[in-house]
């Protein structure tokens, strides 16, 4: 057997073995060069920003709440407040399956179909939010038990919270309005406006009313706290404070005892009320019947609660006194009067004989007074005293329809006051151009004939009304209505005085103001529409009543009360003022569906008047028996 003698190059494999390892030392130096550089990025060239990193991982920003300001009447009741309360908070990020642990949870706390509904509903609107409510207002009982039990429930955890109380529920809910959760649309608009900042924790904005129109002034200033944290993410100390600074404190010109008695005074009716000082234009009393509850919205309202108001018939969401618009009926006269005594179509002394209808030239449509027959020989003083419809169809036709929109502006008709909450509706001065711009119609005499009397296209809101009547009762003189008296500032401890705004005077001769006046003066007395709200009062005072069409009558056919379906009979209403001789408080009623203003809304007035000037309280208006008379 033949072995084979393997011969080897030694030198030839030194020579390879050499090559691999420069290869090899080329290769550890570049990777040492790869990672000495990245060392130098991330210690040298990127210290800084990393530094930063690392300091926001063992520091937290939280920001601190600024608690809300409060609201109070014009003698110092709360009106709006800040209760502290417990909260359990979910944070459904942190939770796979939410409906099992809550089961579960609703074992140790009662976790109701409502409180579901609610949570669900604010999870769909609130996006952003990481908390969100689930039950408000647990007993000492209830957070003892949870705590017990905490670890069970990872993802949420009870905070004390201070929610917004209205202890006054009703009674001044369409005035102080309330505030809601702040919802992705909000977050939207406060991005926009770069208020987003002053919101960091924040969970509710104001709504409507004085929340939402001094919304800025009522929010406060957040604050903000840098707290060490170690790597579990558990607050270790605190490393700094800026301190949140308080909304301010409102004072309103509300008089709550008023309001009570106004609430009273209405009884079951539907409807709105106002109470003015004609001096100043602060508002006293601002009634809208009915009301809701402004704490049901407060966490976010459920969809029972939600639908029993929205879809209520007698509306107790919609701001009547605000937002309500109604023909004026005869309370639109004592304005007419005066336009015809200023533009020299009427004299004092002219009269005219009222057969009880009025016919246009050439026309057989009768416009019929309320009063069959007519009223006899009417002069100007009479016409507003008996309510005369003739007189003032008569009126409108020689004034024309320009003249009459052109003078009512003056008033604030067809105009918004400029009060300061929102929601404000114009109603409607109509005009030529108007109905053109609406129905692309022509303007016709009959148009303007029911103008006088303030029903056809006429509307206005209680609040024009009070408006005007403030202009009446104070010679002319037109004042912002407002209901912020004094903000007392939380950060200066200063007390702030609402400035009174005087919009514009208007040049009315005084001796044709006094004869309107004095005509109102009689309209309560033996013999006016307003007689029996003015019996045996200690104190003068002058007022208008007035009817509100809610459905037409045919030609020919009388209104009868008893035969028409009580939502759609006329609505009631009455102006005045008292005392006559130097009005401190101007009162608008408008009852819904109350029929004539002298057997109803006036003497809703009138106690109004004996509580404010006399300090009586009203009993409530019992329900009158229909009435078929319209003034």
């Amino acid at each position: 057997m033949n072995q084979v003698i393997e011969l080897r190059n030694h030198l030839l494999e030194l020579r390879h073995f050499h090559i691999r390892l420069a290869v090899a030392a080329i290769f550890v130096t570049l990777l040492f060069l790869v990672l000495f550089s990245r060392f130098f990025y991330l210690q040298v060239l990127r210290s800084d920003h990393f530094t930063t990193l690392a300091e926001a991982n063992r520091i937290t920003i939280l920001p601190l709440v600024p608690n809300r300001g409060l609201i109070y009447d014009r003698h110092g009741e709360i009106l709006a407040q800040n209760l502290t309360t417990y909260v359990l908070e979910i944070v459904p990020d942190k939770i796979r399956d939410l409906d099992l642990v809550i089961d579960e949870l609703s074992k140790l706390i009662e976790i109701t179909p409502v409180d579901r509904r609610r949570f669900e509903k604010l999870r769909k609107e609130n996006t952003r939010f990481k908390n969100l409510p689930i039950r408000t207002h647990l007993s000492d009982v209830e957070v003892a038990r949870f705590a017990a039990n905490r670890y069970r429930f990872p993802g949420m955890e009870i905070n004390a919270r201070l929610l917004r109380h209205y202890p006054h529920a009703e009674l001044v809910s369409h005035v102080i309005g309330y505030i809601g959760r702040i919802s992705d649309k909000d977050l939207e608009l406060l991005e926009s406006n770069n208020a987003l900042e002053n919101y960091r924790g924040s969970s509710h904005i104001g709504r409507i009313g004085i929340e939402q129109s001094y919304e800025k002034e009522l929010h406060g200033i957040t604050g903000f706290e840098q707290v060490e944290t170690d790597v579990a993410g558990r607050s270790v100390r605190t490393l700094s404070r800026i301190l949140p600074i308080a909304g301010s404190d409102l004072i309103l010109s509300l008089d709550l005892k008023l309001q009570q008695a106004a609430e009273r005074a209405f009884g079951e009716y539907r409807g709105a009320l106002i109470a003015m000082d004609p001096n100043t234009g602060e508002i006293l009393a601002f009634v809208s019947k009915p009301g809701f509850d402004p704490n049901l919205f407060v966490d976010g309202i459920d969809h029972i609660n939600w639908k029993l108001l929205n879809e209520s018939i007698d509306k107790p969401l919609n701001n009547r006194a605000l937002r309500g618009v109604y023909p004026p009926g005869s309370t639109y006269k004592p304005f007419m009067a005066l336009a015809a005594l200023e533009l020299g179509k009427r004299s004092p002394d002219y009269a005219i004989n009222d057969p009880g209808f009025f016919s246009l030239p050439g026309s057989k449509h009768r416009f019929r007074d309320w009063r069959a027959g007519g009223h006899g020989r009417v002069n100007l003083h009479k016409s507003l005293v008996v309510s005369c419809d003739t007189y003032y169809y008569m009126l409108a036709n020689d004034l024309g329809i320009n003249a009459i929109h052109n003078f009512m502006g003056q008033f604030g008709f067809g105009k918004k006051t400029e009060i300061d909450i929102p929601g404000e509706i114009v109603g409607l001065s109509p005009s030529p151009e108007w109905k053109m711009k609406r129905f692309k119609q022509n303007w016709f005499p009959g148009d303007t004939i029911s103008i006088g009397i303030g029903q056809g296209y006429n509307l206005a809101t209680p609040l024009q009304l009070t408006f005007a009547t403030m202009i009446l009762a104070n010679n002319g003189h037109a004042f912002r209505p407002h209901f912020v008296r004094q903000i007392h500032d939380s950060k200066t401890g200063r007390l702030y005085e609402n400035m009174i705004k005087q919009l514009y005077p208007l040049n009315l001769k005084n001796e044709n103001l006094m004869r309107v006046r004095n005509a109102l003066v009689d309209v309560t007395r033996p013999g006016g529409t307003a007689a029996r709200a003015g019996a045996n009062a200690s104190y003068t005072f002058a007022g208008k009543t007035g009817t509100s069409q809610v459905i037409n009558i045919k030609q020919g056919e009388r209104y009868v009360a008893s035969k028409i379906n009580e939502r759609h009979r006329d609505h009631a209403m009455f102006i005045a003022y008292a005392p006559a001789e130097a009005p401190k408080i101007v009162v608008t009623v408008l009852v819904e569906n109350g029929g004539s203003g002298g057997s109803t809304a006036a003497p809703i007035a009138r106690k109004v008047f004996d509580y404010y000037l006399l300090g009586q309280m009203p009993e409530p208006l019992q329900s009158d028996s229909v009435n078929n008379r319209r003034d």
